[in-house]
């Protein structure tokens, strides 16, 4: 597994960074091929460590976050959180992991079965990322779609738990 490792106003020690790769290695690698690659970003916050785990494999994209005091404490739980979500979506990515990952392991809770219950359709009007930002904040909405003025692309912005925003944009 290739593993990367950002952070955000932070220094990174060496012992951290074979800490990652250990820990990633150990717990990860009997789901993932080398061709997998994982990204751990690391910020600070309020005196905590704020660690994002992102795998990404064959078109799936696994992630989770985590706070706390220690790295090491929020690395492991968020790899933890990583093989809850594999265990509880089993049958629907199993095709797209290594061969035998699920050997021996205990099933998580029942699959469920997804119901979509209502479709919505509207006009994308094209927008900047500010207007479209306020257009979600007057719907009371945690997230909006709409055409990018400047790209042409449709693009999500959402507002993030700490009360930031995120624009989602498609890969050309």
């Amino acid at each position: 597994m290739k593993v990367t490792i950002a952070a955000k106003k932070l220094d990174i020690s060496q012992a951290f960074t074979d800490y990652a790769e250990q820990k990633l290695s150990a717990k990860l690698d009997r789901f993932f091929p080398d061709e997998a690659e994982a990204k751990i970003t690391l910020a600070e916050r309020r005196e905590q460590i704020i660690l994002e785990l992102t795998v990404k494999y064959n078109g799936i994209i696994y992630r989770a976050e985590q706070s706390a005091k220690d790295k090491n404490d929020a690395l492991d739980v968020t790899i933890d959180r990583i093989i809850r979500q594999i265990r509880k979506q089993k049958t629907k990515v199993e095709k797209s992991l290594r061969a035998g990952a699920f050997a021996g392991l205990e099933p998580e809770a029942e699959e469920q079965e997804y119901e979509v219950i209502r479709y919505k359709t509207f006009a994308l009007k094209p927008m900047t990322v500010d207007e479209a930002i306020l257009q979600m904040n007057l719907l009371g909405h945690t997230f909006f779609m709409f055409k990018n003025a400047e790209t042409g692309l449709v693009n999500v912005v959402y507002r993030r738990e700490e009360g930031n925003y995120s624009v989602l944009v498609p890969e050309n």
